[in-house]
Protein backbone atom coordinates (compact mmCIF):
# COMPACT_ATOMS: atom_id res chain seq x y z
CA UNK A 1 0.00 0.00 0.00
CA UNK A 2 1.70 3.07 -0.80
CA UNK A 3 0.95 6.79 0.37
CA UNK A 4 -2.74 7.67 1.49
CA UNK A 5 -4.48 10.89 1.16
CA UNK A 6 -4.39 10.83 5.35
CA UNK A 7 -0.58 13.22 5.97
CA UNK A 8 -0.63 12.52 9.46
CA UNK A 9 -1.05 7.97 9.69
CA UNK A 10 1.45 5.33 8.89
CA UNK A 11 0.83 4.40 5.21
CA UNK A 12 1.68 0.61 5.64
CA UNK A 13 -0.24 -2.40 7.66
CA UNK A 14 3.31 -2.48 9.12
CA UNK A 15 3.54 0.68 10.30
CA UNK A 16 -0.14 0.75 11.41
CA UNK A 17 -0.09 -2.14 13.68
CA UNK A 18 3.59 -0.58 15.71
CA UNK A 19 1.30 2.70 15.99
CA UNK A 20 -1.20 0.66 17.72
CA UNK A 21 0.82 -1.75 19.38
CA UNK A 22 2.41 1.74 21.39
CA UNK A 23 -1.09 3.74 21.86
CA UNK A 24 -2.12 1.89 25.20
CA UNK A 25 0.07 1.49 28.50
CA UNK A 26 -0.62 -2.37 28.32
CA UNK A 27 -1.48 -5.30 26.40
CA UNK A 28 -4.48 -6.30 28.19
CA UNK A 29 -6.64 -3.78 29.74
CA UNK A 30 -10.65 -5.94 30.20
CA UNK A 31 -13.62 -3.67 29.88
CA UNK A 32 -15.84 -2.41 27.54
CA UNK A 33 -16.41 1.41 28.07
CA UNK A 34 -13.34 2.94 26.03
CA UNK A 35 -14.41 0.57 23.31
CA UNK A 36 -17.86 0.92 23.47
CA UNK A 37 -17.58 5.10 23.12
CA UNK A 38 -15.66 4.25 20.06
CA UNK A 39 -18.08 2.45 18.62
CA UNK A 40 -20.74 4.92 19.15
CA UNK A 41 -18.71 7.61 17.31
CA UNK A 42 -18.30 5.47 14.18
CA UNK A 43 -22.32 4.80 14.46
CA UNK A 44 -21.42 1.06 13.40
CA UNK A 45 -24.26 -1.08 12.26
CA UNK A 46 -24.41 -4.53 11.93
CA UNK A 47 -28.29 -5.29 12.15
CA UNK A 48 -27.87 -7.24 8.44
CA UNK A 49 -25.81 -9.87 9.93
CA UNK A 50 -26.58 -13.15 12.14
CA UNK A 51 -24.42 -13.32 14.69
CA UNK A 52 -22.46 -16.12 16.56
CA UNK A 53 -20.02 -14.82 19.33
CA UNK A 54 -17.74 -17.64 20.69
CA UNK A 55 -15.52 -18.29 23.47
CA UNK A 56 -14.25 -20.85 25.64
CA UNK A 57 -10.72 -21.98 27.05
CA UNK A 58 -10.00 -24.45 23.99
CA UNK A 59 -11.72 -25.16 20.79
CA UNK A 60 -12.68 -21.79 20.03
CA UNK A 61 -11.00 -21.81 16.55
CA UNK A 62 -12.31 -25.07 15.51
CA UNK A 63 -15.27 -24.24 16.22
CA UNK A 64 -15.60 -20.66 14.76
CA UNK A 65 -13.66 -22.68 10.97
CA UNK A 66 -16.37 -25.48 10.72
CA UNK A 67 -19.01 -22.84 11.83
CA UNK A 68 -17.43 -20.85 8.44
CA UNK A 69 -16.89 -23.95 6.20
CA UNK A 70 -20.73 -25.36 6.94
CA UNK A 71 -22.60 -22.15 6.37
CA UNK A 72 -20.15 -21.10 2.77
CA UNK A 73 -20.71 -24.33 1.74
CA UNK A 74 -24.99 -23.81 1.72
CA UNK A 75 -24.39 -20.80 0.11
CA UNK A 76 -24.40 -18.13 3.12
CA UNK A 77 -21.76 -15.07 2.90
CA UNK A 78 -19.34 -15.38 6.37
CA UNK A 79 -17.44 -12.92 8.45
CA UNK A 80 -14.73 -13.81 10.76
CA UNK A 81 -12.80 -12.75 13.54
CA UNK A 82 -10.00 -14.62 15.11
CA UNK A 83 -7.28 -13.96 17.00
CA UNK A 84 -4.24 -14.35 17.32
CA UNK A 85 -2.70 -14.74 13.81
CA UNK A 86 0.14 -16.52 12.90
CA UNK A 87 2.00 -14.94 9.61
CA UNK A 88 0.12 -12.52 8.91
CA UNK A 89 -2.24 -9.77 10.98
CA UNK A 90 -4.75 -10.11 7.90
CA UNK A 91 -5.39 -13.73 9.08
CA UNK A 92 -7.64 -12.26 11.90
CA UNK A 93 -10.12 -11.05 9.74
CA UNK A 94 -11.54 -13.04 6.67
CA UNK A 95 -14.83 -12.64 4.70
CA UNK A 96 -16.12 -15.39 2.61
CA UNK A 97 -12.68 -17.12 3.34
CA UNK A 98 -10.66 -14.18 2.06
CA UNK A 99 -8.49 -12.50 4.24
CA UNK A 100 -9.19 -8.44 4.51
CA UNK A 101 -6.76 -6.27 2.46
CA UNK A 102 -4.16 -4.40 3.93
CA UNK A 103 -5.53 -1.12 2.44
CA UNK A 104 -9.02 -2.10 4.08
CA UNK A 105 -7.35 -2.06 7.41
CA UNK A 106 -5.98 0.68 7.52
CA UNK A 107 -8.76 2.84 6.22
CA UNK A 108 -10.53 1.18 9.06
CA UNK A 109 -7.75 2.01 10.77
CA UNK A 110 -7.99 5.78 10.06
CA UNK A 111 -11.97 5.82 10.81
CA UNK A 112 -10.79 4.71 13.68
CA UNK A 113 -8.53 7.26 14.58
CA UNK A 114 -10.77 9.88 13.39
CA UNK A 115 -13.49 8.73 16.18
CA UNK A 116 -11.46 8.32 19.01
CA UNK A 117 -10.45 11.26 20.20
CA UNK A 118 -8.08 11.17 23.55
CA UNK A 119 -9.40 7.81 24.43
CA UNK A 120 -7.16 4.85 24.27
CA UNK A 121 -7.27 1.75 22.94
CA UNK A 122 -5.78 -1.32 22.78
CA UNK A 123 -3.78 -3.68 20.45
CA UNK A 124 -6.93 -5.87 20.65
CA UNK A 125 -10.00 -3.32 20.68
CA UNK A 126 -8.25 -1.62 17.62
CA UNK A 127 -8.29 -4.55 15.60
CA UNK A 128 -11.56 -5.36 16.94
CA UNK A 129 -13.12 -2.36 16.04
CA UNK A 130 -11.44 -2.11 12.43
CA UNK A 131 -12.69 -5.88 11.83
CA UNK A 132 -16.41 -4.45 12.84
CA UNK A 133 -15.95 -1.75 9.88
CA UNK A 134 -14.88 -4.02 7.57
CA UNK A 135 -17.51 -6.12 8.16
CA UNK A 136 -20.53 -3.05 8.02
CA UNK A 137 -19.10 -2.89 4.44
CA UNK A 138 -19.13 -6.07 3.30
CA UNK A 139 -22.46 -7.12 5.00
CA UNK A 140 -22.19 -10.59 5.37
CA UNK A 141 -25.14 -12.69 6.10
CA UNK A 142 -23.16 -14.70 9.34
CA UNK A 143 -20.47 -12.79 11.51
CA UNK A 144 -18.47 -15.25 13.73
CA UNK A 145 -16.67 -13.54 16.65
CA UNK A 146 -14.04 -15.28 18.27
CA UNK A 147 -13.70 -14.04 22.07
CA UNK A 148 -10.15 -13.06 22.48
CA UNK A 149 -10.16 -13.49 26.29
CA UNK A 150 -12.70 -14.63 28.97
CA UNK A 151 -16.16 -13.12 27.40
CA UNK A 152 -17.74 -10.60 29.82
CA UNK A 153 -15.23 -7.61 29.20
CA UNK A 154 -14.03 -8.83 25.78
CA UNK A 155 -14.01 -6.05 23.33
CA UNK A 156 -15.75 -9.03 21.17
CA UNK A 157 -18.68 -8.66 23.75
CA UNK A 158 -19.85 -4.90 22.32
CA UNK A 159 -21.77 -7.25 19.68
CA UNK A 160 -24.99 -8.45 20.43
CA UNK A 161 -25.31 -12.00 19.41
CA UNK A 162 -28.09 -13.96 18.14
CA UNK A 163 -26.31 -17.00 19.09
CA UNK A 164 -23.61 -17.55 21.89
CA UNK A 165 -21.63 -20.04 22.35
CA UNK A 166 -18.88 -21.36 25.17
CA UNK A 167 -17.19 -24.63 23.87
CA UNK A 168 -15.35 -25.50 26.95
CA UNK A 169 -14.43 -24.12 31.00
CA UNK A 170 -10.97 -24.89 31.96
CA UNK A 171 -8.49 -22.86 34.11
CA UNK A 172 -6.02 -20.63 32.09
CA UNK A 173 -5.53 -16.94 32.03
CA UNK A 174 -5.90 -17.01 36.02
CA UNK A 175 -4.64 -13.32 36.33
CA UNK A 176 -7.66 -12.35 34.32
CA UNK A 177 -10.19 -14.79 34.45
CA UNK A 178 -10.21 -15.82 37.81
CA UNK A 179 -8.58 -19.23 39.44
CA UNK A 180 -11.47 -22.10 39.29
CA UNK A 181 -14.04 -22.71 37.11
CA UNK A 182 -16.74 -21.10 38.86
CA UNK A 183 -14.99 -17.76 38.04
CA UNK A 184 -13.87 -18.36 34.70
CA UNK A 185 -17.92 -19.63 33.72
CA UNK A 186 -19.27 -16.78 34.87
CA UNK A 187 -16.74 -14.55 32.72
CA UNK A 188 -17.14 -16.36 29.62
CA UNK A 189 -21.08 -17.05 30.09
CA UNK A 190 -20.83 -13.17 29.70
CA UNK A 191 -21.51 -13.15 26.28
CA UNK A 192 -25.00 -14.39 26.53
CA UNK A 193 -27.87 -12.43 25.81
CA UNK A 194 -31.54 -11.87 27.05
CA UNK A 195 -34.10 -14.12 25.45
CA UNK A 196 -31.19 -15.46 23.20
CA UNK A 197 -29.18 -19.20 23.00
CA UNK A 198 -26.07 -19.93 24.54
CA UNK A 199 -24.78 -23.38 23.48
CA UNK A 200 -22.33 -24.62 25.66
CA UNK A 201 -20.06 -27.53 24.27
CA UNK A 202 -18.70 -28.10 28.13
CA UNK A 203 -20.85 -31.23 29.50
CA UNK A 204 -19.86 -30.34 32.80
CA UNK A 205 -20.68 -26.80 32.79
CA UNK A 206 -19.83 -24.74 36.48
CA UNK A 207 -22.70 -23.92 38.22
CA UNK A 208 -22.18 -20.08 37.44
CA UNK A 209 -22.90 -20.84 33.63
CA UNK A 210 -26.01 -22.15 34.77
CA UNK A 211 -27.19 -19.29 37.00
CA UNK A 212 -26.00 -16.91 34.83
CA UNK A 213 -28.33 -18.18 31.66
CA UNK A 214 -31.23 -17.83 34.37
CA UNK A 215 -30.46 -15.02 35.28
CA UNK A 216 -30.14 -13.53 32.00
CA UNK A 217 -33.11 -15.75 30.73
CA UNK A 218 -31.50 -17.08 28.17
CA UNK A 219 -31.80 -20.62 26.33
CA UNK A 220 -29.41 -23.04 27.24
CA UNK A 221 -27.92 -26.14 25.76
CA UNK A 222 -25.47 -27.92 27.23
CA UNK A 223 -23.70 -30.89 25.80
CA UNK A 224 -24.64 -34.23 27.29
CA UNK A 225 -27.95 -32.79 27.76
CA UNK A 226 -30.05 -30.62 25.01
CA UNK A 227 -27.74 -32.35 22.21
CA UNK A 228 -25.29 -34.92 22.26
CA UNK A 229 -23.24 -37.41 19.33
CA UNK A 230 -21.69 -40.24 18.91
CA UNK A 231 -18.68 -41.99 15.98
CA UNK A 232 -18.96 -45.22 14.76
CA UNK A 233 -16.74 -46.43 12.22
CA UNK A 234 -16.31 -43.88 9.74
CA UNK A 235 -19.13 -41.58 10.55
CA UNK A 236 -20.72 -40.12 13.36
CA UNK A 237 -24.36 -38.86 14.14
CA UNK A 238 -26.08 -36.19 16.10
CA UNK A 239 -29.09 -35.46 18.16
CA UNK A 240 -30.80 -32.25 18.89
CA UNK A 241 -33.11 -29.59 18.71
CA UNK A 242 -34.45 -27.00 16.32
CA UNK A 243 -35.09 -23.71 16.52
CA UNK A 244 -38.64 -24.44 17.76
CA UNK A 245 -37.42 -26.68 20.39
CA UNK A 246 -38.08 -29.86 18.61
CA UNK A 247 -36.15 -33.10 18.23
CA UNK A 248 -33.56 -33.00 15.74
CA UNK A 249 -31.31 -35.84 13.87
CA UNK A 250 -28.35 -35.75 11.71
CA UNK A 251 -26.99 -39.67 10.83
CA UNK A 252 -23.69 -40.78 8.41
CA UNK A 253 -22.28 -37.44 9.00
CA UNK A 254 -18.72 -37.51 7.42
CA UNK A 255 -15.79 -37.33 10.59
CA UNK A 256 -14.11 -33.44 10.08
CA UNK A 257 -10.22 -33.26 10.24
CA UNK A 258 -11.01 -31.21 13.81
CA UNK A 259 -11.98 -32.13 16.94
CA UNK A 260 -15.64 -33.71 17.00
CA UNK A 261 -16.54 -32.37 20.03
CA UNK A 262 -16.51 -28.82 18.63
CA UNK A 263 -18.34 -29.96 15.00
CA UNK A 264 -21.18 -31.46 17.38
CA UNK A 265 -21.41 -28.32 19.43
CA UNK A 266 -21.31 -26.59 15.78
CA UNK A 267 -24.38 -28.59 14.56
CA UNK A 268 -26.93 -27.16 17.30
CA UNK A 269 -25.42 -23.90 16.57
CA UNK A 270 -26.87 -24.04 13.12
CA UNK A 271 -29.68 -25.75 14.05
CA UNK A 272 -30.65 -22.19 16.06
CA UNK A 273 -29.70 -19.69 13.65
CA UNK A 274 -33.07 -19.98 11.20
CA UNK A 275 -31.02 -20.67 7.96
CA UNK A 276 -31.56 -23.42 5.86
CA UNK A 277 -28.29 -25.72 5.52
CA UNK A 278 -29.15 -29.60 4.32
CA UNK A 279 -27.32 -32.54 5.40
CA UNK A 280 -25.23 -32.45 2.46
CA UNK A 281 -23.95 -29.32 2.64
CA UNK A 282 -22.93 -29.76 6.91
CA UNK A 283 -21.19 -32.97 5.50
CA UNK A 284 -19.33 -31.02 2.70
CA UNK A 285 -18.34 -28.22 5.02
CA UNK A 286 -17.31 -30.62 7.85
CA UNK A 287 -15.20 -32.37 4.91
CA UNK A 288 -13.43 -29.24 4.07
CA UNK A 289 -12.75 -27.38 7.18
CA UNK A 290 -9.28 -26.59 7.68
CA UNK A 291 -7.36 -24.53 9.95
CA UNK A 292 -3.33 -23.49 10.63
CA UNK A 293 -2.02 -24.93 13.61
CA UNK A 294 -4.58 -27.00 15.24
CA UNK A 295 -3.80 -30.45 14.45
CA UNK A 296 -2.54 -29.66 11.06
CA UNK A 297 -0.83 -32.04 9.20
CA UNK A 298 1.96 -31.38 6.66
CA UNK A 299 3.98 -33.54 4.35
CA UNK A 300 7.93 -32.53 5.35
CA UNK A 301 9.86 -32.09 2.06
CA UNK A 302 13.22 -34.53 1.94
CA UNK A 303 11.65 -36.87 4.71
CA UNK A 304 8.69 -39.78 4.45
CA UNK A 305 7.92 -38.36 7.82
CA UNK A 306 4.34 -36.64 8.42
CA UNK A 307 4.74 -33.44 10.94
CA UNK A 308 1.54 -32.07 13.16
CA UNK A 309 1.48 -28.30 14.27
CA UNK A 310 -1.12 -27.33 17.29
CA UNK A 311 -1.19 -24.66 19.23
CA UNK A 312 -1.88 -26.90 22.83
CA UNK A 313 -0.76 -24.06 25.36
CA UNK A 314 -2.95 -25.52 28.55
CA UNK A 315 -3.72 -29.26 30.02
CA UNK A 316 -6.94 -29.45 28.41
CA UNK A 317 -5.54 -29.01 24.81
CA UNK A 318 -2.75 -31.13 26.01
CA UNK A 319 -4.81 -33.68 26.74
CA UNK A 320 -6.26 -33.47 23.32
CA UNK A 321 -3.06 -33.57 21.49
CA UNK A 322 -1.89 -36.29 23.57
CA UNK A 323 -5.25 -38.33 22.98
CA UNK A 324 -4.77 -38.05 19.35
CA UNK A 325 -1.24 -38.71 19.42
CA UNK A 326 -2.28 -42.21 21.12
CA UNK A 327 -5.13 -42.96 18.83
CA UNK A 328 -2.63 -42.77 15.80
CA UNK A 329 0.45 -44.28 16.70
CA UNK A 330 3.26 -44.45 14.24
CA UNK A 331 5.72 -47.43 13.53
CA UNK A 332 8.67 -45.29 14.46
CA UNK A 333 9.65 -42.46 16.95
CA UNK A 334 7.15 -38.99 18.07
CA UNK A 335 9.59 -36.20 17.88
CA UNK A 336 8.37 -32.70 20.16
CA UNK A 337 9.43 -29.41 19.54
CA UNK A 338 7.95 -27.74 22.46
CA UNK A 339 8.52 -23.64 23.18
CA UNK A 340 5.92 -22.37 26.09
CA UNK A 341 5.11 -19.00 27.75
CA UNK A 342 6.06 -18.63 31.11
CA UNK A 343 2.81 -17.76 32.53
CA UNK A 344 1.05 -21.48 31.63
CA UNK A 345 1.27 -24.68 33.70
CA UNK A 346 4.24 -26.05 31.72
CA UNK A 347 4.38 -28.99 33.96
CA UNK A 348 0.87 -30.43 33.36
CA UNK A 349 1.22 -29.82 29.55
CA UNK A 350 4.39 -31.97 29.58
CA UNK A 351 3.08 -34.86 31.92
CA UNK A 352 0.04 -35.11 29.88
CA UNK A 353 2.20 -35.33 26.59
CA UNK A 354 4.78 -37.45 28.36
CA UNK A 355 3.66 -41.25 27.57
CA UNK A 356 3.38 -40.14 23.79
CA UNK A 357 6.72 -38.22 23.22
CA UNK A 358 10.29 -40.11 22.76
CA UNK A 359 12.28 -37.13 22.27
CA UNK A 360 11.78 -33.07 23.48
CA UNK A 361 13.19 -30.35 21.28
CA UNK A 362 12.73 -27.90 23.75
CA UNK A 363 13.14 -24.63 22.40
CA UNK A 364 12.99 -21.11 24.11
CA UNK A 365 10.83 -18.58 22.87
CA UNK A 366 10.94 -14.23 22.70
CA UNK A 367 9.52 -12.10 24.28
CA UNK A 368 7.98 -10.89 28.06
CA UNK A 369 6.31 -13.67 28.62
CA UNK A 370 8.40 -16.37 26.89
CA UNK A 371 9.97 -19.41 28.48
CA UNK A 372 13.54 -20.90 28.02
CA UNK A 373 14.28 -23.92 27.00
CA UNK A 374 16.13 -24.27 30.23
CA UNK A 375 12.86 -23.26 32.49
CA UNK A 376 11.24 -25.80 30.16
CA UNK A 377 14.25 -28.44 30.96
CA UNK A 378 13.76 -28.02 34.20
CA UNK A 379 9.87 -29.06 34.79
CA UNK A 380 10.44 -32.17 32.25
CA UNK A 381 9.51 -35.38 33.66
CA UNK A 382 12.05 -37.39 34.79
CA UNK A 383 13.50 -40.18 32.03
CA UNK A 384 12.94 -38.41 28.85
CA UNK A 385 15.09 -37.92 26.17
CA UNK A 386 15.96 -34.02 25.33
CA UNK A 387 17.98 -31.38 23.60
CA UNK A 388 17.60 -27.52 24.18
CA UNK A 389 17.68 -25.11 21.37
CA UNK A 390 17.70 -21.55 21.52
CA UNK A 391 14.82 -21.13 19.67
CA UNK A 392 12.18 -22.65 17.51
CA UNK A 393 13.79 -22.68 14.07
CA UNK A 394 17.11 -24.55 15.17
CA UNK A 395 14.76 -26.87 17.10
CA UNK A 396 12.81 -27.59 14.00
CA UNK A 397 15.64 -28.10 11.40
CA UNK A 398 17.47 -30.26 14.15
CA UNK A 399 14.44 -32.73 14.64
CA UNK A 400 13.49 -32.62 11.16
CA UNK A 401 17.21 -33.82 10.18
CA UNK A 402 17.02 -36.58 13.17
CA UNK A 403 13.45 -38.07 11.50
CA UNK A 404 14.34 -41.48 10.71
CA UNK A 405 11.75 -43.26 8.27
CA UNK A 406 8.51 -43.97 10.45
CA UNK A 407 9.09 -41.01 12.70
CA UNK A 408 7.01 -38.32 13.60
CA UNK A 409 7.41 -34.99 14.50
CA UNK A 410 5.10 -32.91 16.09
CA UNK A 411 5.14 -28.45 17.04
CA UNK A 412 3.23 -27.67 20.32
CA UNK A 413 2.90 -25.41 23.39
CA UNK A 414 2.14 -22.05 21.70
CA UNK A 415 0.90 -19.67 18.88
CA UNK A 416 4.13 -18.41 19.23
CA UNK A 417 5.88 -21.82 18.78
CA UNK A 418 3.66 -22.99 15.66
CA UNK A 419 4.02 -19.36 14.08
CA UNK A 420 7.67 -19.39 13.72
CA UNK A 421 7.65 -23.31 12.93
CA UNK A 422 5.40 -21.87 9.91
CA UNK A 423 7.96 -18.89 9.14
CA UNK A 424 10.67 -21.79 8.95
CA UNK A 425 9.01 -24.42 7.24
CA UNK A 426 8.32 -21.28 4.44
CA UNK A 427 4.22 -22.24 4.52
CA UNK A 428 1.21 -20.10 5.12
CA UNK A 429 -1.03 -22.55 6.61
Amino acid sequence: MGTTMYADFPDTLDAWLERIEACHPSEIDLGLERIRQVAERLELKLDRSRVVTVAGTNGKGSTVTLLDAILRQAGYTTGVYTSPHFLRYNERIRINGAEASDAGICEAFVRIEQARGDISLTYFEYGTLAALICFEQASPDVLLLEVGLGGRLDAVNIVDSDVAVITSIAIDHADWLGDDREQIGREKAGVLRAGKPLVCGDPNPPVSVRESAAAGKAQLLVKGEEFSYGATGGAWSWRGVDREGGALEYTDLVLPELPLTNAATVLQVLSLLKLDVSPEQICAGLAAARMTGRMQRLELADTDSPCVLDVAHNPEAAGYLANWMADHPVAGKTHLVLGMLADKDIAAVMELLAPQVDIWHLASLVGARAASSAQLRALLPAGQEFVCYDDVETALLCAKNALLSGDRLVVAGSFFTVSDALAALKLEG
